[in-house]
């Protein structure tokens, strides 16, 4: 009788193993570039957030199909007595991946991470004064006068666990521009429904299921592991889908699709996204480091600006370049967010005589040289975009001596304001133009403009963008914002290119949406 018992019971457990084995789902999921940091408040990055929500999670977040839901706060309301305090509940029972309960106090010290000095992310809470505790479940962000957006401009600040930060010396984030090393740049402790196991920069990062997840039971969870691999080459990246070595693969060269699309046993899905590629140009500084003119800065005048609008033939970037995945525009305001217009969005015709007349008018008949900065692994044929535009500048005598990297070693050059001619592309998180404004185009601070390398100071036009967190009456905030979106399109300190299609490529047997900042959920994510 014991014997057959046991035997029973082995035949039981090997069942429940093989069960188990039976569920267990890996997604392999491949992008062209890394996340360069896991430290959640350092660089304000699509490549940072695609990667940390599987493990960091923020208070409030765009779901799927990028709408606000809630996350780690179940509600949030302006306080009836005083239009300056935002009062957000937290959701009970909620650990940290060692175990530690999310309370209010890990959400007060994450905020107020978040607007150190130091974080990438300072921008989003500009007009925040104050984060303060309620109760263990409660806390009340104050704010310098009303901000009626603040709840959509957090949906990429991430909640960290208070004592593990400050166990690790992590209290502070990392000083990304300066390079510097940290134990949260490598390791993680978030709430997420992913937990990192391993971790290798650049190469591979591989996680597991949270079986603690609060989310259990609200979302697929289909994928027990995940497995993360960073293949910087388009063409491998292609190749191992078709072989079988991934199944999932984000940024799809343009040349790839239909060849994709038409394979056997996979997909590609297609759709928009809010994000603006574009040039900045030093127009601020006396003289251009990067270029042959000494004693005066070409970019500062307006004609050579509009020049090169002009020169850049944004129609056949999309046709040879992009292969139709792009639309050419205007301004960096893409459709979709508040504030943008079909007049804004409007770009001037290619015209290489005119651009040459207004070279001429402005006393540089014969051009001159400058130093181009661009990414070469970050946005959809980012280097080949920019050496098309050293073409175009070629037509007008602007001599461009290109200068492409890995987006980790680009992007020091712009915060560090180290380049004169720069490509840069803008997601826009909270949907609405001010998010743009407030780190594009405001005059660089310690709050504001942290990616507006152009040098230029504008107090008048800084006055407007701050007013816009501020104004509660909707007609006046959009007449305002049409305002200042028409000047700074006027001032051409920026060159808008295009809005970025999307293109995910996968197996058949993954179900996921296109999302529109293009960041993947992988607890969305269903496989057959």
């Amino acid at each position: 009788m014991r014997r057959h018992f046991s035997t029973l019971l082995a035949t039981v457990m090997v069942g429940l193993c093989l069960g188990a084995a039976a569920d267990a789902k890996t997604f392999r999921w491949a992008r062209g570039q890394d996340a360069p940091t896991l430290d959640p408040h350092t660089e304000n990055s699509n490549q940072v957030f695609g990667l940390l929500h599987q493990f960091y999670e923020p208070l409030v977040q765009r779901d799927e199909t990028g709408q606000l839901v809630p996350c780690l706060a179940l509600s949030w309301e302006l306080k009836p007595s005083d239009p300056t305090v935002w009062i957000f509940k937290l959701r009970p029972n909620v650990t940290f991946h060692n175990g530690d309960k999310f309370t209010a106090d890990d959400a007060v010290f994450s905020l107020k991470r978040a607007m150190d000095p130091l974080a990438g992310l300072r921008t989003t809470l500009a007009g925040v004064t104050d984060v303060t505790k309620v109760d263990d479940l409660t806390i009340e962000v104050k704010t310098a006068a009303p901000m009626p957006l603040l709840v959509n401009q957090i949906t990429n600040v991430f909640m960290m666990d208070k004592k593990w930060a400050e166990a690790n010396n992590v209290a502070r984030p990392q000083d990304f521009k300066n390079k510097e090393e940290t134990f949260a740049v490598r390791n993680e402790n978030g709430t997420g429904p992913y937990i990192v196991t391993s971790r290798e920069p650049d190469s591979r990062t591989v996680m597991k299921l949270n079986d603690a997840y609060w989310g259990k039971g609200q979302f697929p969870l289909q994928a027990t592991d995940v497995v993360y691999s960073v293949i910087a080459s388009g063409p491998t990246r292609v190749a191992a889908l078709l072989s079988g070595e991934v199944d999932f693969v984000q940024d799809m060269p343009v040349q790839d699709i239909d060849r994709v699309a038409q394979t056997p046993g996979l997909k590609v899905n297609t759709g928009a996204e809010v994000r603006s590629i574009f040039f900045g140009l030093n127009g601020g500084s006396p003289e251009l480091p990067s270029s042959d003119v000494k004693g005066k800065n070409p970019l500062a005048d307006k004609r050579v600006r509009q020049a090169i609008e002009i020169a850049i033939n944004r129609e056949a970037i999309q046709k040879v370049v992009m292969g139709g995945q792009s639309a050419p525009s205007g301004t960096l305001i893409p459709p979709g967010v508040n504030g943008y217009s079909k007049a804004l969005d409007a770009y001037p015709k290619w015209d290489i005589a005119k651009a040459k007349a207004l070279m001429a008018e402005a006393g540089y008949p014969n051009g001159f040289t400058v130093k181009m900065n661009c990414p070469n692994n970050r946005y959809i044929n980012d280097e080949k975009i920019c050496q098309a535009t050293v073409g175009f500048l070629g037509q007008i005598g602007i001599k461009a001596t290109l200068d492409a990297r890995p987006m980790a070693q680009h992007t020091p050059t712009i915060l560090k304001d180290e380049t004169d001619f720069y490509m840069l592309g803008w997601g826009v998180a909270s949907f609405d133009a001010a998010y743009t404004l407030d780190s594009i185009y405001h005059s660089r601070d310690k709050v504001y403009g942290a990616y507006n390398a152009t040098r230029v100071v504008n107090p008048e036009l800084d006055k407007k963008i701050e007013a816009l967190a501020t104004e509660v009456d909707t007609a006046k905030r959009n007449a305002l914002l049409a305002e200042v979106l028409a000047q700074v399109k006027d001032e051409a300190y920026f060159i808008p290119i295009h809005n970025q299609l999307l293109a995910w490529g996968m197996k058949k047997n993954i179900d996921v949406k296109v999302q529109p900042e293009n960041q993947l959920f992988v607890k969305y994510v269903k496989i057959d």
